[in-house]
């Protein structure tokens, strides 16, 4: 109602273009509502096209309501705030998101954090001013306290959807596309068990969810073996130290007789691999590398990575599918769990006794 009839003195011209509409907490006392409210009419006008946010200084009449698309409505626009826009495995989760909302006649704002907290402000209050309809988040470093928390529940008090990929801020009850983490290092761990391999090392993320669910899955897998590791097995390291990271694993690699290392993502097995490769060590005969998420990097080379699978693309497109429904829907729809396979290569083999 509220939405309605501030709309009708927009048509009307009681309210003008580029000109403020009132305040919120005067809109609260003319209608004798909550701000919750307010904002929420506020949010439906600014989606239609109608009103738009400008940071610091209030909401104004917009024209954006006369640009119609050849279905007579306004064009809706998903916001995509990944980690990453073209490096690693991001390129064919945007491609799968792009295509799966082009086939709807759906926009795309796309905006990336590089795993910065301050980056991700700035990403979430442009969503915010632009008004978008729906929101597809890659987390930034989802095993961190997050200072953005705030921003997120403004978007969902706003009524935007929401949906993460990869991980997910557990101090939110959002909804998650995600691979299942635990299961990818327990996979990985047992294969290396299967091929006779008793001393591993396990190098992994920890500023990031994935990377603390695949270590759980690796100690899990370890215990139901048998196979007893050191704490200095587990080799560590954050967004900013990922390319010191492999010079801890030679460094341990050298204190004992190691035969396979597992690594949280191809990224880092294939960094390991050339250096390992530089120093003479010789990867699958004197040391087995495993990888994860079946990127292009774990193609190339002499020595072809084993790795586990990330459904990529399809995440790309099952997260698109999956806002589009709720903003027709108005409903939330359900969590998605990929489980990982096991791709065999080059890089593993038995060792030599």
């Amino acid at each position: 109602m509220i939405a309605d009839e501030i709309k009708d003195k927009i048509i009307g011209q009681i309210y003008r273009t580029n000109e403020p509409i009132p305040p919120e907490l005067q809109l609260q006392k003319d209608y004798q509502v909550s701000r919750h409210t307010v904002r929420q009419a506020i949010a439906l006008l600014v989606n239609e096209g109608y009103l738009r946010k400008e940071k610091g200084s209030g909401t104004y009449v917009d024209d954006a309501y006369k640009k119609m698309t050849s279905f007579g409505k306004k064009q809706k626009t998903i916001g995509v705030i990944t980690t990453y826009l073209s490096d690693y495995i991001f390129p064919s989760i945007i491609r799968g998101i792009e295509k799966k909302l082009s086939e709807h006649d759906y926009s795309l704002l796309l905006a990336s954090t590089n795993n910065d907290h301050q980056q991700e402000k700035n990403c979430l209050e442009k969503m915010i001013q632009f008004g978008v309809d729906g929101l597809i988040v890659e987390p930034t470093k989802s095993n961190q306290y997050n200072p953005n928390l705030a921003l997120y529940v403004q978007l969902r008090e706003q009524g935007v959807p929401m949906v993460m990929i990869n991980a997910v801020y557990e101090e939110l009850d959002v909804a998650s596309i995600c691979v299942n983490d635990v299961k990818v290092g327990i996979k990985a761990c047992e294969y290396m068990i299967q091929q006779q391999h008793r001393k591993l090392l396990f190098v992994t993320k920890i500023d990031d969810l994935q990377g603390k669910y695949r270590m759980k899955g690796f100690i899990q897998a370890c215990e139901a073996h048998g196979l007893s590791f050191a704490s200095e097995d587990i080799v560590t390291y954050t967004t900013s130290t990922r390319k010191q990271v492999t010079e801890q694993v030679i460094q341990r690699l050298n204190e004992v007789k190691t035969t396979g290392v597992i690594c949280y993502n191809d990224q880092i097995a294939n960094q390991l691999l050339d250096e390992v490769t530089a120093k003479g060590i010789q990867v699958p005969q004197q040391l087995s590398i495993i990888g994860n998420d079946d990127s292009s990097l774990s193609k190339i080379g002499g020595v072809k990575l084993t790795t586990l699978t990330h459904p990529k693309e399809k995440m790309g497109q099952d997260a698109a599918e999956w806002i589009i429904q709720a903003i027709q829907t108005g409903n939330r729809g359900k969590d998605i769990l990929y489980e990982p396979s096991l791709v065999i290569r080059d890089s593993v083999t038995v060792p030599k006794v």
